[in-house]
């Protein structure tokens, strides 16, 4: 392979975790006892987990020292109010709702304002936004713009098409529309980011209309500085600038404050709307806890309120983004095809056009996401048809998701790109031999989000792997 200049890491590590490989035959072993579901894995199953970077990074010195700091008084307590004081400051909004992640921030949001039948038009939901709007018997319509399918490496391919949601809002009439959310960064497609362009258009049309503009901000920081980075204009512009800038044009916002709040727990909804904030604390208090704790232990609110501030750092972004772009170099010239640009918190991996042979109904980012484990002891996770897809009950016709990839997300300040070559090693592997991937099939699934607990069996072969 060609060498690549890696960047080099803007920290020193004081205290390190021990990993280990298992043998082949273990991995075969416990993927099968999984039903290939790799969500069902153990963590000492695992040696470099790319599952996910919610909840998963390193805290810092500064986060650690915060943490002894807690206030655990059940109401009012002071961790609460500097958390409170913190949030209002970076996201300019009143009122503060806390949660212990944002799949509680939608549920809140979505209970309170969602009606049955009522669409919620996003850039592209995640799964658990989805879902959430699924179970209140909402309507999740995903509008992410021309360019988002592009194997181009365009700039802000996350954004949403405004043309598209005047048309929407248009034909379904504002009452049917209780609000709007802009993902970012934009993660079901390809961790792309967001254009400070399009979130003021967006926030235009919402306004025009009355129609209540959120955001789903679990990768603000990322976002802001592919604004910096890119677009024309915000250059010499601090990201704290560009935050504010971004969250000026919106009404509210949920966190899972597990990404870039460099936590490893934690969430909340931030909003201005007086009579929303005293619905949303109603459930809270039924659901969560009392609304200066919200689920969350004061030693927690602590350490997010250092680390929404840290992540913010420019030469942390700036070299979380460029492990990222080294991440994606080495995987491209392993020889599979990645989505372009890299983003910010991970690699997405095209295993459509990486292994044609297996038809969209036969999860063929799921078949790499197995073979990765097989083959290097790695865990990542398919985001494809396999948690996107939907099969009509009534005529059986399988409806495919829009791309199938395999994400591998990088957990915050936790892997070196040593670890990353020998991602890149495995990957060589496997694509000298990808014909012999087989595809999947789902023998048992859930209602809901159905990739998370779904059983698994290969499709045309008696025995899987070997």
């Amino acid at each position: 392979m060609k060498k690549i200049r890696q960047p080099a890491e803007p920290y020193r590590i004081k205290s390190v975790e021990p990993i280990s490989l298992l043998s082949r035959p273990e991995r075969l072993k416990r993927i099968r006892e999984a039903n290939y579901n790799v969500f069902k894995l153990d963590a000492a199953d695992i040696y470099i987990d790319l599952l996910t970077d919610s909840g998963t990074g390193a805290m810092s010195t500064s986060q650690w020292a915060a943490l002894m700091l807690g206030d655990e008084t059940y109401a009012g307590a002071r961790s609460f109010r500097k958390f409170e004081a913190t949030v209002r400051e970076i996201f300019r909004k009143k009122h503060v709702v806390p949660c212990h992640q944002g799949r509680v921030a939608e549920n809140l949001v979505f209970s309170t304002i969602l009606k049955p039948g009522q669409f919620v038009p996003n850039n592209t939901h995640f799964d658990t936004t989805r879902g959430n709007c699924l179970h209140k018997g909402g309507v999740p319509v995903d509008l992410p713009c021309k360019e988002a399918s592009s194997i181009e490496p365009l700039p802000f391919k996350g954004n949403m098409d405004t043309e598209r949601l005047e048309a929407f809002i248009k034909e379904q009439g504002v009452e049917a529309i209780p609000m709007v959310i802009m993902t970012i960064t934009n993660n079901s497609s390809g961790g792309q980011p967001v254009s400070m362009a399009n979130i003021l258009e967006v926030s235009e049309i919402c306004h025009r209309h009355n129609i209540p503009f959120f955001f789903d901000c679990a990768r603000f920081a990322e976002n802001a500085y592919f604004i910096k980075r890119d677009e024309p204009g915000y250059a010499n512009k601090p990201i704290r600038e560009i935050v504010a800038e971004m969250f000026d044009a919106c009404d509210g916002a949920m966190m899972s404050a597990k990404k870039d709040g460099l936590a490893n727990i934690g969430g909340f909804v931030a909003l201005n709307n007086d009579m929303l904030y005293e619905q949303l604390t109603e459930l809270l208090i039924l659901i969560e806890g009392f609304p200066t704790y919200g689920g969350l232990a004061g030693r927690d609110l602590e350490v997010l309120s250092v680390g929404l501030r840290e992540v913010m750092d420019f030469d942390y972004l700036d070299y979380r983004i460029e492990q990222v772009r080294y991440f994606g170099e080495m995987i491209k010239q392993a020889g599979m095809p990645i989505v372009e640009p890299t983003g910010g918190h991970a690699l997405f991996v095209d295993a459509g056009r990486f292994l044609p042979h297996l038809p969209p109904e036969q999860f063929p980012a799921q078949g790499l996401t197995v073979a990765f484990y097989t083959e290097g002891c790695i865990r990542a996770v398919e985001i494809g048809s396999l948690m996107f897809g939907e099969e009509d009950p009534k005529t059986g016709t399988f409806t495919p998701a829009r791309q199938e990839l395999v994400r591998m997300a990088l957990p915050r300040r936790v892997y070196t790109n040593s670890h990353i070559d020998y991602i890149a090693e495995v990957a060589q592997r496997i694509a000298d031999s990808k014909e012999s991937i087989p595809g999947y099939q789902i023998v048992r699934q859930p209602k809901y989000l159905r990739h998370f607990t779904c059983d698994l069996a290969a499709v045309n072969t008696e025995e899987v792997l070997s």
